[in-house]
């Protein structure tokens, strides 16, 4: 793609952006605690880590939930309509091959990663409510299921497999970010100034 027929576009507006960091943030700290807990398993400083890990999960709950109200009456880019490409996505998979046309908004693959990142989000954050309520007698929960064995017993590993597959998405995230340096697309700051870099030929809709 020539650069002389990129031009920016404002896309991305300041609420999804923030909303962007701040579940990004949280999922990092969310990652850091869990494994600094387990590190020092049974030390002095486990419960203060463990505390931290559950006011990240808060945190991750209330992004998630401002994520999903701002997707039902936010502007065009940040509705959920704008990450839906059921057409574009049997058109790749039937082809093996990736739509070249770029257009105004979230990527149709991408968005893709990003919807399955959202319902494991979400399960993350309805089985860690349960593991706060269960284990550690804390959270909004804590009053009908505070240390119900059966509620750690019920959550705790599709907790922990949701863990391994949000591992899997930040790495997915981060390759793709590389790739699209690499080819010379800046998507990378997108989130940061609400721009996108788009050929100046007009962009074709999907779906």
């Amino acid at each position: 793609m020539s650069h002389s027929n990129i031009q920016s576009r404002r896309v991305y507006d300041p609420l999804l952006r923030v909303l962007h960091w701040a579940i990004a943030l949280s999922v990092v700290a969310l990652i850091i605690s869990s494994q600094l807990a387990e590190a020092f398993e049974d030390g002095p400083w486990e419960s203060a880590i463990w505390n931290l890990h559950i006011l990240a999960g808060y945190g991750l709950t209330v992004a998630l939930l401002t994520r999903l109200l701002w997707g039902l009456v936010g502007p065009a880019s940040a509705r959920w309509r704008d990450l839906w490409h059921p057409a574009t996505w049997k058109a790749s998979l039937k082809s093996l091959r990736l739509p070249s046309a770029h257009r105004v908004g979230h990527d149709p693959i991408a968005s893709l990663a990003y919807l399955f990142a959202y319902g494991v989000m979400a399960l993350m954050v309805v089985t860690g409510l349960g593991l706060a309520a269960s284990e550690f007698n804390t959270g909004p929960l804590a009053a009908w299921l505070g240390n119900a064995g059966w509620v750690e017993d019920l959550t705790e590993d599709p907790h922990e497999f949701g863990f391994v597959l949000m591992l899997g998405f930040v790495g997915l995230h981060m390759a793709a970010l590389v790739f699209h340096q690499l080819r010379g697309e800046r998507v990378a700051q997108s989130m940061v100034t609400g721009k996108q870099y788009l050929d100046a030929k007009p962009e074709v809709q999907h779906d």
